[in-house]
């Protein structure tokens, strides 16, 4: 080891330093010092030779995803760890399709066939306090995913947007011609991504085939209880309805708070199409199946069938048993009215229709696995006794 001090019987008076002092190797009281830094430094370097030179056998092997497979379908699912990217990547597996969840230097590692995009925030409230976030996560990161695609020659995008796009349409039920004009960041942003991927495959270079679904308000879960939905807690306030029903049922909150009951509908609360996360999933793997290059499909997936927040909420106090505390509050910033679907060009072209169309056993099935995930992913928490 090299020493770190030295013994000297008085202080040496301090003087400045020149460099043509520091490279003076005639001290001869020095010489073992740099000798031992010269021999340290042959020694780092002829490591890394070694390191270097070493065969193929000892360096990391390349992936199995690395490759294209005849006859496997690998598909990028973005937002894969989400409620509805996780349904969508465990039925592809059922379906043996090939599925890796988006992470660093993806599309560097993987050969990949085909991109199913769901990653993003997606609450209206919180994009009305929030749209900057909304339109980097959303917008943004939609182009990002786009020029890796293009850079790495993948040509098919099966691309989760939403009804929020439609904003509140003077005509119901919406079609796929019904004009888009979004009223809250949530909706302008994911059109703004819509924009952006159809202008793209527009351009001589794309050859892409692209499937654009928007969807409307989704419930349900796994129906063999492998997952559910598990906002993280700062967002239950701006959450799904569901998520706050069950919510209400478990205590975790005091009672469910139905925000607007004067908009111009039947009860005066919000009508929505409700789709069970199962019919959802169902629909994008369908249009995977369908994806052609050089075509663009764009499909709305819905029942074809609203219902208002009351009979949501009613149907939620059957599905749990419990009367759940209801108080209502005013509107909701950037919220509408009425929305639901015509589903009839995905029934006739892609060969779909929601089955799960039942309310309340959609809602029952979910509570089954909010039951039994009380802390949802998290390990249950300590019971003191």
């Amino acid at each position: 080891m090299l020493p770190t001090s030295r013994n000297r019987p008085q202080q040496r008076p301090a003087r400045s330093w020149s460099f043509s002092e520091i490279m003076d190797f005639s001290d001869p009281k020095r010489k073992p010092r740099y000798l031992s830094k010269i021999i340290m430094a042959a020694l780092l370097t002829a490591m890394c030779v070694v390191m270097l030179t070493q065969p193929p056998c000892h360096r990391r092997p390349p992936s199995v995803f690395s490759t294209h497979e005849p006859g496997v379908t690998h598909v990028l699912v973005t937002g894969g760890a989400g409620y509805i990217g996780s349904h969508a990547a465990l039925r592809l597996l059922k379906d043996s399709f090939r599925v890796t969840i988006v992470v660093n230097r993806i599309f560097a590692e993987n050969a990949f066939d085909a991109v199913m995009h769901f990653a993003a925030v997606a609450y209206v409230g919180e994009s009305t306090l929030e749209p900057l976030r909304y339109y980097h996560n959303i917008t943004a990161n939609t182009l990002v995913v786009l020029e890796a695609m293009a850079a790495h020659n993948v040509r098919t995008l099966i691309y989760s947007s939403t009804c929020a796009t439609y904003g509140e349409p003077e005509k119901m039920p919406i079609t796929e011609e019904t004009p888009q004009l979004p009223i809250n960041p949530y909706g302008k942003a994911k059109k703004m991504a819509e924009d952006i991927i159809l202008d793209f495959s527009k351009s001589k270079k794309s050859d892409m085939a692209v499937m654009i679904l928007r969807y409307f308000n989704v419930i349900g879960s796994d129906p063999e209880g492998r997952l559910g939905e598990a906002p993280r807690p700062e967002l239950r306030e701006h959450g799904r309805i569901s998520g706050a029903c069950f919510d209400a049922a478990l205590g975790i909150i005091p009672g469910l708070k139905v925000k607007g009951t004067d908009y111009e509908t039947p009860d005066g609360t919000c009508v929505r199409d409700y789709i069970d996360v199962t019919d959802l999933v169902d629909a994008h793997v369908k249009a995977l199946n369908k994806a052609e290059r050089g075509r663009v499909g764009i499909y709305n997936v819905g029942t074809g069938k609203g219902r208002s927040v009351k009979e949501f909420v009613e149907a939620c106090k059957k599905a749990t048993g419990v009367d759940i505390k209801v108080d209502y509050f005013s509107r909701r910033p950037g919220d509408y009215a009425e929305v639901y679907s015509d589903p009839a060009k995905i029934n006739r072209e892609l060969n779909w229709t929601a089955q799960h169309t039942d309310l309340h056993q959609s809602l029952s099935v979910a509570w089954t696995w909010q039951k039994a995930h009380r802390s949802g992913y998290e390990p249950p928490a300590a019971v003191i006794l």
